[in-house]
């Protein structure tokens, strides 16, 4: 990397962070408040710049938050390390890891594309499905899509499909950015689902989400915006989906089924069956998931060996987590989020007694938020308890605008580097940054469109109205 390049990277956060820090404190803004707003300011452009490792810049926020007393103290600043959720994602990461390795995912995988025959429209509808399906037994959009993108390869290699082709690059566009959608709807489906409902519960001063609750109100939008952007996807793409004549049917040898994989099953099945019945046994999320964890790793019973784990696991995971969480406590105790929410509250008071153009305003500064900040963990510690604030101090629900922000933010990807499930997999397909960016505009549009034509009057439905 270039000595100027270089200053370049490290002198702008460094530039942003003093300005903010050194600037005329704002009326209504507590020294605090600034210093906090400084560091998620600096923050922020560390992930969008991915000058450190995303793990590295959420420690260093932290670090930061004690040095420019930011925090009263430093249990405040690790306030992310001492929350349930955090461990939650542990045992769910613990939990796709062993039924990676044992292979069920993968044999799951291709009795999918087993039903499809020769047909590419077949093949096509059933990775839509499967990008929802699999979560259950694989949560890890990343996961899924390293296996799959495996499998899929050899069905449209056998079938004679070059990269360049419509096929491939439907099929590529499609799991580099629809797959995680399926993920999202669950409660137990990676980062977005445990960072927002983490954030959406401290900030609403409500109880946790449960794993029904948060299905009740996110797989509807997220299984919706899934199907209309592979569809979005099969009409961008829609001539490679007729093969030439004489391309035999491909079927996936998987061997007999092991053991291992019965186990597997056998303990993503019961886990699940334990988070769709929260409502009767009253156990938190992160209580299953840790069972399931403890199985796992139970000698001559489980599946993993702690030295496996300790190899494997995507431990920056954690510690993003974590780091966001208390980047996002620490706006909200010291007033930064509020703050920055009358703020915008003051641009759209004109709109105050027509709720769904605030929502609209609101909504479409989180799209322009999630183009500049690529790390959802990140845009989730910034944008929701913004978005909470400002909200709430117009009449609105401050849940409903908090789950919004997250329908529309996780729902795009701009650029391949924008999603680390997303980036080998459009490497590997050899997609162009334009056709990603692309796809990202169109899902932007799908996203606030379902949202406001469909999900806004079935949350009310629920319970969760826009105006309380």
């Amino acid at each position: 990397m270039r000595l100027g390049t270089l200053a370049f990277r490290f002198g702008l956060p460094a530039a942003v962070f003093l300005a903010v820090v050194l600037a005329p404190n704002p009326e209504g803004l507590t020294d605090q408040g600034q210093r906090a707003l400084a560091v998620m300011a600096m923050a922020v452009v560390l992930w969008a710049t991915e000058t450190l490792h995303i793990a590295v810049t959420g420690m260093l926020s932290i670090v930061l938050l004690v040095l420019v007393n930011a925090v009263d103290d430093v249990t405040v600043a690790l306030y992310g390390f001492s929350q349930p959720v955090t461990y939650f994602l542990l045992g769910i990461l613990t939990l796709g890891l062993a039924v990676h390795q044992s292979g069920l995912a993968e044999r799951m995988a291709a009795y999918i594309i087993r039903f499809a025959g020769g047909s590419p429209k077949m093949l096509y509808v059933q990775m839509l499905a499967a990008f929802a399906g699999l979560t259950f037994a694989l949560p890890s959009a990343s996961t899924r899509g390293a296996i799959m993108v495996h499998v899929y390869e050899q069905v449209l290699e056998h079938w004679g499909v070059k990269k360049s082709d419509p096929l491939n690059r439907a099929v590529m566009i499609a799991m580099g950015g629809l797959n995680r959608l399926g993920s999202t709807a669950l409660l137990a489906g990676g980062i977005t689902p445990v960072v927002a409902s983490a954030l959406i519960a401290d900030f609403g001063l409500i109880d946790d989400f449960s794993w029904t609750r948060w299905f009740i109100l996110m797989a509807v939008p997220f299984y919706l915006i899934l199907i209309f952007g592979g569809f979005a996807v099969f009409l961008l793409y829609r001539s490679g989906f007729t093969l030439a004549q004489g391309v035999a049917t491909f079927e996936l040898k998987t061997g007999p089924v092991q053991t291992k994989e019965i186990k597997a099953g056998l303990i993503a099945l019961g886990t699940a069956l334990l988070w769709f019945t929260d409502f009767a046994h009253g156990l938190p999320p992160v209580v299953p998931a840790l069972i399931a964890m403890t199985v796992i790793l139970l000698p001559g019973v489980g599946l993993l060996t702690w030295r496996e784990l300790e190899t494997n696991m995507g431990w920056a995971n954690i510690f993003v987590i974590a780091s966001s969480l208390s980047l996002a406590n620490a706006l909200i105790i010291s007033g930064a989020a509020a703050w920055f929410a009358d703020t915008l509250v003051g641009s759209v008071e004109g709109l105050r007694e027509h709720p769904a153009l605030i929502l609209l305003a609101m909504t479409g500064a989180a799209a322009a938020v999630r183009v500049v900040m690529p790390n959802i963990s990140g845009y989730l510690a910034f944008i929701i308890p913004v978005a909470m604030s400002t909200g709430a101090a117009l009449g609105l629900n401050p849940v409903v605008c908090g789950l919004a922000v997250v329908v529309v933010g996780d729902s795009v990807v701009f650029y391949p580097a924008s999603a680390t499930g997303s980036v080998f997999i459009y490497q590997r397909a050899e997609i162009k940054a334009t056709e990603v960016v692309r796809m990202g505009m169109i899902m932007t549009v799908i996203a606030i469109g379902v949202l406001f034509t469909i999900v806004l009057p079935y949350w009310s439905l629920v319970g969760e109205s826009l105006t309380p």
